[in-house]
């Protein structure tokens, strides 16, 4: 993680002012100091490394603890040596901290070889080279191609004759597409002769906005102004292409780049287990003191007794007479508390760590998640939540590029009322086929509109074309696509941000008109009589998801300046005309049915006074260094109110390979399938059912702003009686849950299916009437709760990020998934407990930003069902086995201070006690959490119903409230019957040692170890103690009682396997091995 060494702010709003190549202007001023161009990736250095990393490992309650206690054995006489728990913390201590210097040390270097790397900068004229580091703030930084820019730079020239270059940002946002940057209008071809100051926004990590303008001076004249945005700002990170050789001027250098700052903001999450793991601790401290109050208790009433307190053999000094008798007991109950405290595993986290970190790399590596068609596998971002995917009761998944390909396909087109649809062979309107229409026009044609519309297709969008001999010729949406235009006299390739564009550019191809490039602001496109048709590109009005539209301002040949629109129509009916909206709205509907997205096109003809307008409002907004964003919105909308409504379009975007399967799966599994998208409801459901979400029996619940629209009440009232009314249906009015399930997706009725769109959400979430907000959020998750799947349609991404943190946060604190491909996913993919991101066409943000990144949507099933099933099965056993041995380990300690008139004398040896953590009983465990498979990951394929048993049994939740009684209760006497065992071996094998071997001492088995060498048998039956397996036939067990002669009788003849098998995982794990003695 980056460490932020200049102050770069994200909330600082003020602006700075850059000096270009460092020339003084008219109106100089003295010059800001900015940080150097270090990048500083690294945690600690030389000096700070040994208390910083200190600082941090005692953090842990584990490490602290046992660092009390060393420090106790130092200063109070305690029974053991200060050894004993000093060794093992070193070791544990210097492990993880050799593991951080190194990770540390490889962070150091990667710094050195970026910031040595040599660059190319302007002086006086000439080029020098110098290394990155000592790049500053105003330099003119030169970098050809295939380069990578060594810090933020603003464009100001390029050796292209349009003035773009070509930048690939792979390395910042995944996105593999070509982004074209375009230069500063009106900068002097000799940069030497420029005076210029910049003045932008101070850094923030958001990598898509920059905000600034330009001042150009020239001799005898006014400054010229020019806006500065995204287009023209080169991100370091980014890399060069197809553009020979550029000039930028720096403008953001180190550690305030956007890429630096970006690595700042993620947050850390931590799984249920680690915050369980914290819950055990706190429940075996407990148990410690106990313990340690118990013996001292029992040792002073047992002292009380005549002659007990001082026997002939060890009388009491003059200091020890004299000594406090509250200072003794506090003394002697440190001393217990250390004779005890084994019973806390100081190796767990070393070891959850280890198998956390390799546990990954079977993900990884399993090569059933390798797509050939991008060549890449899975990728593992976090392997810190392994265990959560074996848990998760909610799945939040969007629709395109996740359930769908986001592969776009041309269907047809509505125009002025009449569908048309593309045939093959040659027909009517050369190519157009019209299906059907209005009935009073039905064998009338569209006439001059489809031309019109046709145009409004080759213009409205920003689509790159990649000529032919270039690098690449395919159509690239963050990628390959691998489809070329059908000419090969034109053999070109498009690129774009968004395969609907490249969709519907083919789509008008298909037809006629051809989009032929953007060449110096003028587009070019050739008509169906291979005309060519010149459009000078006058404004862009950007896409955002809000306004979900984007705009053109064109102007001909002839002077007409046209405005071309398109978008949702949920954004483009409300500004056209409603007799236009009539004749297009049943297409729209009708095509939304059958599952195609819709775009609705529309267009308007400025006069010179409304451009003139509109020109004047659009160049300030743009040149406005405070809510530049608010400003351009209100101008966008203004100008697009008063257009004609021309036609929509139907592109088909197929669903994924095995989305029906893999969604089936997941709800066998017990999951929750919510599926959030920004699509229009009808496109969504009929999604929905083609995965089987929604089954031809299921009721839908419909909660939509045409639901809620009633003359009689208000629609605040309206919901709150269909909240009610939906209730009584889903709630109160569902079967009984059925016996032996206990999670909350157990209660889910599998007869109703709950819809609802973006604007009734925002009733939900913040009614009218704010006392009734939190009634309003329980009726509307409860009624989802009791759904089968729940689709959330016309969704913003902050409305994405808003349903995931409420059903998070709802009762019993479900474990979460998202999963998205998106940038508009981000946000949801941040808040779940697990974020899964997709490697789809929409860039890589979603990858970037994600816990976990697959292929396809398929690979989610063997994710979640096998590897995340294996995962939470092996950390739950290797964290309870941590605590069960140690407590099996120190129990004995315990019942032997009743043998040893509570003395604190100690039942192990130094060395047994300083290596069973870390050496003895770790790396076996180690090795079983890492490699066993309980079940065959071809059988939890096909079963999915393993994984719901297997997350109703609640495995790591021993000292949960929701944990059954019996299975802790088990543990309990698991735990006891182990400790006796070890307590009555040790004093056998007392029994068989030499006489000339005993002592006062005797009772301590550190004392036969060279006895144990010398006999196999006890050497066995010492082992067999070590690993607490008393079934060996060699060992020295103790006659077993009556009652357990008959229950050992009993299980004979294969009954013990059958019952064992029959019993939850937790029982058999800990268990089995004692059911020879029991």
């Amino acid at each position: 993680m980056f460490r932020n060494n200049c102050g770069g702010d994200e909330k600082r709003v003020d602006s700075r002012t850059i000096y270009v190549g460092h020339r003084p202007c008219p109106d100089t001023v003295i010059p800001s100091k900015f940080c150097d161009n270090r990048i500083v990736s690294s945690k600690y250095t030389v000096w700070n490394f040994l208390p910083k990393n200190l600082f941090e490992q005692f953090r842990r309650i584990a490490n602290f603890y046992f660092l009390i206690i060393f420090l106790v054995q130092v200063i109070v006489d305690t029974p053991t040596s200060p050894v004993t728990s000093g060794l093992p913390l070193f070791f544990v201590i210097t492990v993880t901290a050799i593991k951080q210097g190194y990770e540390d040390w490889l962070r150091h270097k990667a710094d050195k070889e970026v910031n040595k790397y040599p660059v190319t900068v302007l002086e006086d004229g000439r080029s020098v080279k110098k290394e990155s580091e000592k790049i500053k703030v105003g330099d003119v930084v030169e970098v050809v191609e295939d380069e990578t820019f060594p810090c933020d730079l603003i464009l100001l020239q390029s050796s292209r004759e349009d003035g773009t270059c070509f930048v690939t940002t792979a390395s910042l946002d995944g996105e593999s597409n070509h982004k074209t940057h375009y230069t500063v209008p009106d900068t002097e071809k000799d940069l030497q002769a420029l005076t210029a100051t910049i003045e932008c926004e101070q850094p923030q990590p958001d990598l898509y906005k920059f905000v600034g303008r330009m001042h150009i001076y020239k001799l005898e004249q006014e400054p010229a102004v020019r806006s500065l945005g995204p287009e023209n700002l080169l991100l370091k990170g980014a890399t060069l292409k197809n553009t020979k050789k550029i000039y930028g001027v720096a403008v953001y250098t180190g550690m305030e780049t956007k890429m630096a700052l970006n690595y700042q903001g993620k947050s850390q999450k931590r799984s249920a287990v680690e915050k369980s793991i914290n819950a055990f601790l706190l429940v075996y401290l407990c148990i410690l003191i106990s313990k340690a109050v118990v013996c001292t208790t029992l040792k002073y009433v047992w002292q009380s007794k005549e002659g007990q307190d001082e026997p002939w053999y060890n009388q009491k000094t003059q200091k020890e007479k004299d000594s406090n008798m509250y200072l003794k007991m506090f003394t002697d109950f440190l001393s217990f508390m250390v004779l005890f405290n084994f019973i806390i595993p100081v190796s767990m986290y070393v070891t959850v760590e280890m198998q956390k970190f390799l546990g990954s790399f079977f993900i990884t590596w399993d090569k059933d998640f390798f797509d050939p068609e991008i060549q890449e596998g899975a990728l593992v971002n976090t392997s810190d939540l392994n265990e959560e995917l074996g848990q998760v009761e909610y799945v939040f998944t969007d629709k395109t590029g996740t359930l769908t390909q986001n592969n776009m396909e041309f269907i047809e087109c509505c125009i002025d009322g009449f569908q048309y649809r593309y045939r093959d062979t040659q027909s009517e309107l050369d190519g157009f086929t019209v299906t059907d229409g209005p009935v009073n026009k039905l064998q009338q044609k569209a006439g001059w509109k489809e031309e019109l519309f046709l145009r409004a297709l080759c213009l409205c969008h920003t689509v790159q074309v990649k000529e032919a001999g270039s690098e690449v010729l395919a159509d690239q949406v963050d990628g390959i696509d691998g489809l070329l235009l059908p000419q090969p006299e034109e053999e070109r390739g498009f690129i774009a941000s968004s395969p609907d564009e490249i969709a519907l550019v083919k789509g008008a191809m298909k037809y006629g008109f051809t989009f032929l490039g953007l060449e110096s602001k003028s587009m070019k496109i050739k008509n169906r009589q291979n005309d060519i048709e010149e459009y000078k590109l006058l404004h862009v009005l950007n896409f955002d998801p809000v306004r979900r539209r984007m705009s053109v301002i064109v102007q001909t040949k002839s002077g007409e300046t046209l405005l071309f629109c398109k978008g949702a129509d949920s954004s483009i009916f409300p500004r056209v005309r409603p007799e236009e909206v009539d004749r297009i709205r049943m297409h729209v509907e009708r095509n939304a049915t059958e599952g195609y997205r819709t775009l609705c096109v529309a267009y308007k003809q400025l006069s010179a006074e409304e451009y003139a307008m509109a020109d004047t409002g659009l160049r300030e907004a743009r040149l406005a260094l405070q809510d530049r964003e608010e400003k351009l919105m209100a101008m966008y909308n203004q100008v697009e109110t008063g257009m004609s409504l021309i036609g929509a379009t139907a592109v088909e975007d197929r669903l994924q390979e095995e989305a029906a399967e893999t969604m089936e799966a997941l709800q066998g599994a017990g999951m929750k399938v919510w599926v959030l998208t920004g699509d229009k409801m009808e496109t969504a459901k009929s999604t929905c059912y083609a995965c089987r979400l929604f089954q031809r029996g299921t009721e839908l619940l419909e909660l939509t702003v045409r639901t809620l629209e009633d003359a009689r009440l208000k629609r605040d009232e309206k919901l709150y009686e269909l909240l009610q009314e939906y209730h009584r249906k889903a709630v109160q009015d569902a079967p009984p849950v059925k016996a032996g399930v206990t999670r909350s997706w157990s209660t889910a009725n599998q007869d109703y299916g709950f819809i609802i769109d973006g604007a009734t959400l925002s009733l939900v979430m913040n009614p009218l009437r704010d006392a009734d907000a939190s009634q309003y959020k329980s009726l509307f998750l409860q009624i989802c709760q009791n759904c089968t799947a729940v689709l959330c349609c016309r969704m913003a991404p902050l409305q994405k990020a808003q349903i995931v943190k409420m059903v998070k946060n709802s009762k019993g604190s479900p474990i979460t998934l998202s999963i998205g491909d998106g940038a508009n996913d981000v946000s949801m993919i941040l808040e779940a407990h697990v974020g899964i991101g997709i490697k789809g066409k929409e860039g890589r943000q979603a990858v970037r930003n994600s816990d976990y990144a697959i292929p396809k949507l398929k690979h989610l099933k063997k994710l979640l069902l096998a590897h995340g099933h294996l995962y939470y099965v092996r950390i739950a056993h290797l964290v309870q086995y941590f605590f069960y041995k140690n407590l099996c380990f120190i129990l004995p300690q315990f019942l032997y201070q009743f043998f040893c008139g509570y003395s604190q004398q100690p039942l192990y040896d130094a060395a047994y006690l300083t290596m069973y953590n870390i050496c003895f009983t770790s790396m076996p465990i180690l090795a079983y959490s890492l490699l066993e498979q309980h079940i065959s990951m071809e059988i939890l394929l096909d079963n999915a119903a393993l994984y719901r048993y297997q997350s109703a049994l609640q495995l790591f939740c021993l000292f949960n409230l929701y944990s059954p009684v019996s299975e802790a209760t088990a543990f309990v006497l698991c735990v006891c019957h182990h400790a006796e065992i070890i307590y009555m071996e040790i004093k056998n094998i007392h029994k068989h040692v030499p006489s000339n071997m005993k002592s006062h001492n005797c009772n301590c088995p550190s004392q036969c170890f060279v006895f144990f060498l010398k006999e196999d048998v006890l050497y066995c039956s010492f082992v067999c103690v070590c690993v607490c397996d008393p079934s060996c036939p060699k060992c020295l067990s103790p006659p077993l009682p009556p009652f357990q002669k008959k229950q050992s009788q009993s299980n004979v003849g294969g009954n013990q396997s059958s019952q064992s098998s029959a019993r939850p995982l937790l029982l058999r794990t800990f268990s089995d091995e004692s059911n020879s003695v029991m």
